[in-house]
């Protein structure tokens, strides 16, 4: 499991597309930061006036990390998409079968890779709100907060498109299945303002509903198994789709 994973880690930053696609985050994401930064400063004198007025890290730090969240949302689909269906389509899966390993060791080190490079992200992203320690004070603890959501949503996302690169050897259409459910999950959280039984069910579905409780600095045992039955269930269906794959050869 520890070969494919360096394996696919070395592949990832030896391709253009992870490097171009790590540059193009980072500037939209410093760009936003930057923004927030001089928003702050400008509203700072009327914000000392108020009793209980937000700190910076309410209207800046929290306001990144949602922006990140959407931003890497539309990422993992592309770098996600060639994990598996690069193996089918170049015939290297056979030699995965082949060797001494489960299909389960296969699944899981070919989501480990892809976590480590988007925990690398993370972390750079994470460097933005801290360097505001050095003129100011952070709530560190809803920060910590905002961090972990991210990457349990991160998490939840990469099983999802290492599922879809799972079942075809067209990485286009692994990426387009991706952004199709992860989207879907976003957006029926909409469905969750309407009045009904249901409505509760689709906050719940939603990842946007238990992001918000931990940026908000809350971290409940709900979030935590919301995210955790996610990222277990699609990599779960990547391990079965191997395993009918393997019983075709």
């Amino acid at each position: 499991m520890l070969a494919i994973t360096l394996r696919d880690l070395k592949s990832m930053f030896r391709s253009p597309l992870a490097w171009s696609l790590l540059a193009v985050v980072q500037f939209i994401l410093a760009w936003i930061f930057l923004v927030q930064v001089e928003e702050f400063i400008q509203i700072q004198p009327r914000l000392a006036k108020l009793s209980s007025a937000p700190g910076i890290t309410d209207l800046v730090a929290t306001p990144l990390l949602n922006s990140a969240s959407l931003i890497i949302m539309f990422l993992i689909p592309l770098m996600s998409m060639r994990l598996l269906s690069d193996e089918y389509r170049n015939g290297t899966f056979t030699l995965l079968l082949s060797a001494p390993i489960s299909m389960t060791s296969i699944v899981l080190g070919k989501f480990l890779a892809l976590m480590l490079f988007l925990t690398m992200l993370l972390l750079v992203t994470a460097a933005m709100p801290l360097s505001l320690l050095l003129g100011g004070s952070l709530d560190l603890g809803k920060l910590a907060a905002g961090l972990l959501g991210l990457e349990l949503a991160l998490t939840g996302f990469a099983a999802i498109g290492l599922f879809f690169s799972s079942i075809t050897s067209r990485p286009a259409v692994a990426a387009t299945g991706s952004y199709g459910l992860i989207l879907f999950l976003w957006v029926i959280n909409l469905a969750s303002g309407a009045e009904g039984q249901g409505s509760a069910l689709f906050a719940w579905i939603s990842p946007i509903s238990h992001l918000q409780n931990m940026f908000s600095g809350l971290v409940s045992s709900a979030d935590l198994i919301y995210f955790l039955l996610l990222t277990i269930c699609f990599l779960t269906l990547s391990v079965r789709r191997l395993d009918s794959r393997r019983s075709q050869h």
